[in-house]
């Protein structure tokens, strides 16, 4: 797979996600590592929700990890906190909003 169509899958999998209700600002950047690197950035404004394939210099926090921990993340069949444990995950910035993933990935 390449990085276009993974950032594709992860695109569709977020837009689906109601924010409509979330009036606080969050911005996070996704560093991917391995055969489908790359970098793109999930945002929460005013309700409105942006997944773009671009660096965020605005961020709250940023994750670095592997498409196939991004995608077990995403898909339910890995949690975060223990990712980031397992050192699986790497995380920078704001952790009260890096938690929040958790909630936006439950929301899709």
């Amino acid at each position: 797979m390449t990085y276009a169509e993974y950032f594709s899958k992860i695109k569709t999998d977020f837009m689906n996600a109601d924010v409509s209700d979330i009036h606080e600002h969050l911005a996070d950047q996704f560093n991917v590592t391995g055969e489908e690197s790359g970098i793109f950035y999930v945002e929460v404004k005013d309700g409105k929700l942006s997944v773009e394939p671009y660096e965020y210099y605005d961020r709250d926090a940023m994750f670095t990890a592997s498409a196939d921990t991004f995608n077990a993340i995403v898909e339910g069949k890995l949690d975060p906190v223990l990712a980031f444990t397992l050192q699986k995950l790497k995380v920078e910035g704001n952790f009260d909003k890096a938690l929040k993933l958790n909630e936006l990935i439950k929301r899709r």
